[in-house]
Order: structure tokens, then C-alpha cells, then sequence
């Protein structure tokens, strides 16, 4: 792994970064070298000494900062932040893997006995409605409102039974007995 230091408002020692190094070597076991760089940023302000970290692992980034008098503390419980959010991480993705199915468990069961479909095409009945007496223009308009393929009415002139459906070319066709 490697890693990057800023300091703010104070020097890096070597020092401060062998007490960083340390504290990650305990720690590198959860990251399994797959960790691409930890950047380290120590400031002091106001008598505090605030530490902040940020390691890019695996396609998470984890950050972490503390804030105490004391700079080595602070870097310390720090790493522990970043610890545990990396063992969190690590936990779900091992839980996860953990909770697949095996194939014998997922793959439906062959039925013995099963029946035949019937190939032979069966009535069904749809709807009931009056037929009414009117002209054809106005089963046009009705077939139009209704949005079907095909409408049925009593002829108007000859009080016999026709249909009136849409043609793939766009007019309409008229069947009378």
C-alpha cells in the first residue's frame, strides 16, 4: 500500500509516519494487499491535533477523522475507524456470498405426472350486449369509440344482422347476411 502525507500547519516526521505504518501492518490482513494508496492528512489547530484518513479499497473509499490533543491518539483511533469499516465491508461481501443457493436447491423439480394439453380449439365466449338497430356510418362511429376490431348491429334498412370491422389498410368492411 502506499501512502501519502499532508501536513497543515505542521512537519511530517518520520516519526509520525513509522507510527502510521505500524498501526496499518495491523490491519493489512483485512485489506489482503488489494488496497491502492492511503492518504494521510495530520493538522494542528487550536491546540488540536486532528487526523484524517482516506484509503481507496476494492470500489469503496473509506474515510475516517479525529480530532484530540494528542497527535499520536488521534491517529491511532483513526486507523481503528478505518478498521472497522473495512472489516464491515469485508463481513458483507464474505455474508453475501455465503447466502447463495446451490443449483439442486434452486432448480425446479420434474413432476411426474403430467397431463397432455388439449390441442383442440375450444369456444369461449366474450361478451353479451343488445344488438340495436342503426345504419352502418353510425356502427363505424361505434366501433371507432369502442376501439375493437369488429362491431355487431342490426341493419337499420333491413333489420338483419351485420358486422362492420377495420381493414388492415385502413377503411372499413361491412358484412351482411
Amino acid at each position: 500500500m502506499k501512502f501519502e502525507y499532508t501536513g497543515r500547519h505542521l512537519e511530517v516526521t518520520p516519526a509520525i509516519k513509522n507510527h502510521v505504518e505500524e498501526h496499518f501492518e495491523r490491519i493489512d490482513h483485512l485489506f489482503e494487499r488489494e488496497a491502492d494508496r492511503a492518504h494521510i492528512i495530520i493538522e494542528v489547530e487550536h491546540g488540536q491535533h486532528r487526523s484524517e484518513i482516506v484509503v481507496k479499497w476494492r470500489n469503496q473509499i473509506l474515510t475516517a477523522n479525529t480530532t484530540l490533543e494528542d497527535m499520536y491518539k488521534s491517529i491511532s483511533m483513526t486507523i481503528d475507524k478505518i478498521d472497522k469499516q473495512a472489516l464491515k465491508i469485508k463481513n458483507k461481501v464474505i455474508d453475501k456470498s455465503h447466502k447463495a443457493k446451490k443449483v439442486g436447491e434452486v432448480a425446479p423439480k420434474p413432476i411426474a405426472d403430467v397431463a397432455p394439453a388439449d390441442t383442440e380449439p375450444r369456444i369461449i365466449s366474450t361478451d353479451n350486449y343488445r344488438v340495436k338497430p342503426m345504419t352502418a356510418e353510425e356502427a363505424r362511429l361505434m366501433l371507432e369509440d369502442e376501439g375493437s376490431q369488429f362491431f355487431v348491429f342490426r341493419d337499420a334498412h333491413n333489420e338483419k344482422v351485420s358486422v362492420i370491422y377495420k381493414r388492415e389498410d385502413g377503411n372499413f368492411g361491412l358484412i351482411q347476411p
